[in-house]
């Protein structure tokens, strides 16, 4: 027997199976495996069916599996088999009538072999179930991300702290990475981006060697995985003089973040958290600037359900962490984008990272 969280997941799963009429799902996404069973090894399938959970892996995991997910039952296949193969035999032995599949995870290759070795008609397009399931975080995963944000703004205060004007936006986002496992991330939970002057108009900007004294203004874009969970945040910093033209946009963006999280709170829907935010900009004459979703859920990604954007469907539930980061980006002149997470509480919400937004806060004197 699992323990829990896992084996209360694996039961809402089942009972999501049983609305769509599935005998089982093949799970082949890895983060997926990890959020039903805690097993964080690679290479591993697990089939979910009414009565009976199974891990299919290799020697490699067997000692892993046995501390990570104790009771688990498992399939440890050896050099002279596939774990595909080995997963087809046991699917064959469980006699399922209708197979769900993550199609928007399995490779054509791995479906053709599974097509080949089973029935015809067996295999069912289930995409998304679990990431359903994923989008509404229980009580230990909302913890595991308040433990991430606490580790990023952490990382940013020293970064800030110790910024000179002869630092490279490399050498930055080296430093914001080590700062972070310093305080006890994992790794960081994507490449951080970090970018100055007319380079932060670049949503994803990639840090080059451009010197951060040589501008007024510096982006900082980063996130933390601590105990498999993913913080995002961003901030920008006013590193000199900047342009009015720039105070300008950062308070329509500030402004605009505000009015989106005061939006958020169950049964809202995802549009209308996006589009707070959004009219506001395009009212100020920066709608054009402003060309992504106005954000996302983390937790095991630093993307994934719910999505807030102008063309998402679905509402707010409460245990839902949500990204809220509008921005503008004017091009050859620069960008502003403020992030924070947030949580969907059972009255409302909860603004999880604490760093300051107002325009003042974030001037720094750099010598």
């Amino acid at each position: 027997m699992l323990r829990k969280p896992f084996s209360s997941r694996v039961e809402q799963l089942r009972k999501l199976l049983k609305q769509q009429g599935l005998d089982a799902l093949l799970v082949t996404n890895g983060l997926n495996v990890t959020y039903l069973t805690g097993f964080q090894g690679d290479s591993s399938n697990l089939l979910v069916a009414k009565n009976k959970l199974t891990l299919v892996s290799d020697t490699r995991f067997e000692t892993q599996i046995r501390d990570e997910c104790p009771g688990l039952d498992c399939e440890i296949r050896d050099a002279q088999t596939t774990t595909l193969a080995l997963t087809c035999k046991l699917v064959q032995a469980a006699r399922v009538a209708s197979l769900g599949i993550e199609a928007d995870n399995l490779t054509k290759a791995s479906y053709d072999e599974l097509a080949a070795q089973l029935p015809a008609g067996l295999l069912v397009d289930s995409r998304g179930l679990i990431e359903q399931l994923r989008a509404v975080k229980d009580r230990e995963e909302q913890e595991k991300i308040r433990r991430s944000i606490r580790v990023n703004e952490r990382a940013f205060e020293v970064l800030r702290a110790r910024l000179v004007p002869s630092a490279s936006e490399c050498q930055l986002a080296f430093d914001l990475e080590h700062q972070m496992r310093q305080f006890g991330a994992s790794q960081a939970a994507f490449k951080p981006i970090i970018a100055s002057g007319p380079r932060s108009a670049l949503p994803h900007a990639i840090p080059s060697r451009h010197v951060v004294g040589e501008s007024p203004f510096l982006l900082v874009d980063w996130g933390s995985l601590v105990e498999g969970y993913a913080s995002d945040l961003t901030r920008v910093l006013i590193l000199g003089k900047a342009p009015a033209k720039y105070r300008k946009i950062y308070e329509v963006v500030r402004e605009a973040q505000e009015r989106a999280i005061a939006m958020i709170r169950p049964g809202v829907t995802l549009k209308e958290v996006d589009r707070a935010a959004r009219g506001l900009i395009e009212a100020a004459g920066f709608g054009k600037y402003f060309g992504h979703g106005l954000g996302h859920g983390i937790g095991l990604q630093v993307h994934e359900l719910p999505f807030l954007s102008p063309i998402r469907d679905g509402h707010l539930q409460p245990g839902m962490v949500v990204t809220v980061e509008p921005g503008i980006y004017l091009p050859d002149f620069g960008g502003v984008r403020i992030e924070d997470n947030v949580l969907v509480t059972p009255e409302g919400h909860e603004l999880l990272s604490t760093l300051p937004r107002d325009y003042e806060a974030m001037q720094v004197q750099i010598n």
